[in-house]
């Protein structure tokens, strides 16, 4: 999707494969119709140069937990998220965690040094009713969901939480801290 560099520390974000989940039978105009649940999505959070000792990456306030990778000073994450509000959806009371700001935090100093901003569609709401033409025209469109700014301003204390057993390595934005 996009990748951001600040002070050495280069943070890059990727789409991420997130299952649909097959929702129960609903009576629909000629009978029933089964629907699936598609509006989770995932991402995958990749950091180069970053000290672990001094810093951190957020994602919306919560602590994304990286994980070191093979490659020297470099470190793995996921972030899920429920990215639009469907009629028919697995936990209809979860609301829309969009846009994501991403924050690479300087413990030390309590404050982000940078990051950036994602929507889910066009920030300024100029969301086409058409398919796009051509490939080109798609990632044009998905280029403009990525923002190289947008970071949090101010003093930063992020929350600290506890890691998740089932998924250690995925910050899910769904459930609140434990």
């Amino acid at each position: 999707i996009g990748t951001v560099t600040y002070d050495g520390i280069e943070l890059e974000l990727r789409t991420a494969i997130e299952p649909w989940y097959v929702l129960g039978e609903e009576a629909g105009g000629g009978g029933t119709a089964r629907y699936v649940d598609s509006s989770v999505e995932r991402l995958q959070v990749h950091v180069k140069g970053m000290n672990s000792a001094r810093h951190a990456v957020t994602c919306n306030g919560r602590i994304v937990p990286l994980q070191p990778a093979l490659a020297r000073g470099e470190k793995f994450a996921g972030v899920r998220y429920r990215a639009w509000q469907p009629p028919s959806c697995l936990h209809p009371t979860i609301a829309v965690h969009t846009p994501l700001t991403f924050d690479i935090v300087d413990l030390w100093q309590q404050r982000s040094v940078g990051g950036c901003r994602l929507h889910v569609d066009h920030p300024g709401g100029l969301n086409s009713g058409t398919y796009p033409i051509n490939a080109r025209e798609a990632e044009c469109r998905r280029a403009a969901r990525f923002l190289e700014h947008g970071h949090t301003g101010g003093r930063i204390t992020p929350k600290v939480e506890g890691m998740n057993p089932d998924f250690p390595f995925t910050l899910d934005l769904r459930y609140s801290p434990m």
